[in-house]
């Protein structure tokens, strides 16, 4: 394993992307309500086009970050999930601290995420509701893995 960033007992976080399980990774992400129905070409395109983080039980993957970002100015919090085998020990919240201290990612103006049930998590890395919604736009397409 190459690209170990941090390592407690017998867990630790990498980004090595030849590390990461691919079918495990989208068997969770495609049953998730954020991707629900993702396309395993389309989960693999992205993270191609990101930084990973592989959470590991010694060799076995248990869970599973990515950032999308230009490393200068922005970055895009995504698909974070630890294997609900594994929740309640403060795996999460170690692999955030990985993920906000990593050298790649340091001085952004601005962070974001989208979350439905974890925002005390985020709320200790400095996440925060938007302060002035109405100056953000998106464009949504929620069927777009049904077609």
């Amino acid at each position: 394993m190459k690209n170990i960033l941090a390592q407690k007992d017998n867990f630790f976080i990498s980004t090595d992307e030849s590390a990461l399980d691919i079918q495990y990774i989208h068997g969770f992400i495609s049953q998730s309500y954020w991707a629900a129905g993702i396309p395993l070409e389309t989960l693999q395109r992205s993270i191609k086009g990101s930084l990973c983080f592989g959470l590991y039980d010694d060799e076995k993957q248990i869970g599973f970050a990515r950032v999308v970002s230009d490393k200068a100015t922005f970055g895009y919090l995504a698909d974070v999930f630890v294997d609900e085998k594994y929740r309640g020990k403060g795996l999460g919240a170690w692999m955030m601290s990985v993920i906000m201290s990593h050298p790649d990612l340091q001085g952004f103006r601005n962070w974001m995420l989208g979350t439905r049930d974890a925002h005390e998590l985020y709320k200790k890395f400095g996440f925060t509701q938007l302060d002035q919604p109405e100056r953000i736009m998106r464009k949504n397409d929620p069927d777009v893995y049904k077609r």
